[in-house]
């Protein structure tokens, strides 16, 4: 893969909302690296003087469409369609669910209706 590629590859998975993704780059995009540049950024707007609030608001902002996006293709892997991000909004049960969900159960073996199997990609 060439730096074209590599860039095309990573806008599509902050920025896009098909295809899927497993379980390890959810856990290091989805989980890892949208906390690190939400502490990130959360560090340069307190640094720079913006109110706890407004710094709440921009970081949010900032990180919902590739936190919705990574999301979103991970729940395709699971063979479900993006609507069942909505899960979360399930009071206690709903952020356990959506854990277990992506975080440990793997993807439908084989393509599904939203692609190709990343891991069998992975190997090739």
């Amino acid at each position: 893969m060439n730096h074209s590629e590599d860039a095309d590859s990573l806008r599509h998975l902050l920025f896009g909302f098909g295809g899927r993704i497993g379980r390890r780059t959810w856990w290091l995009w989805g989980v890892a690296a949208l906390l690190g540049l939400s502490l990130y950024a959360t560090v340069l707007l307190r640094v720079a003087g913006v109110g706890a609030d407004t710094t709440d608001l921009v970081v949010n902002l900032l990180l919902l469409w590739p936190a919705l996006a990574i999301s979103a293709k991970r729940w395709h892997d699971r063979g479900k369609p993006a609507w069942w991000m909505l899960v979360v909004l399930v009071p206690v049960v709903g952020w356990i669910w959506a854990l277990v969900e992506n975080g440990w159960l793997r993807g439908n073996a084989g393509a599904n209706r939203y692609g190709a199997d990343p891991l069998s990609e992975r190997l090739q």
